[in-house]
């Protein structure tokens, strides 16, 4: 993976072309991200419950399913049925959203919850999400 060594800001201004100068590294997104491969999966945020934590609807999240799960962390896990992205708070055992807007959700004994892993990290998509799937398959 090449590097270009400079600082974009999001205005326009005038500077010499990133590509004029560049360093080549032995890196690889793969390497850098995902510590396991076997148990890592991508997936695709909805909705707006987790703003105030930077996951936006329609965000690609990586989600690890061999990292131990310490209370606070942004989780992925199966609710009832539904998918769900959330910070896990393990002591009152409940499901808590980034904003105000949403009510912490009490998982109980009655409750179906399977945690699918953690959000190691999370990327805004800048191209149509449409676009993005069509050229996945």
């Amino acid at each position: 993976m090449k590097f270009i060594p400079i600082l974009i800001q999001a205005g326009i201004s005038g500077f010499e072309s990133p590509a004029a100068e560049y360093k080549e590294l032995g890196l690889s997104l793969d390497k850098l991200l995902i510590s396991n491969p076997d148990a890592t999966f991508f997936g695709l945020a909805q909705g707006e419950s987790m703003v105030e934590a930077g996951i936006f609807d329609g965000d690609l999240l990586l989600v690890d399913r061999s990292e131990d799960v310490k209370d606070g962390d942004v989780i992925v896990a199966n609710y009832n049925g539904c998918f769900t992205c959330k910070y896990i708070d393990k002591k009152y055992a409940r499901l808590l959203s980034a904003s105000p807007k949403y009510q912490p959700v009490s998982i109980s004994l009655e409750d179906e919850f399977q945690l699918e892993g953690v959000v190691t990290c999370s990327f805004r998509l800048h191209r149509k999400l449409r676009e993005l799937l069509a050229c996945m398959h």
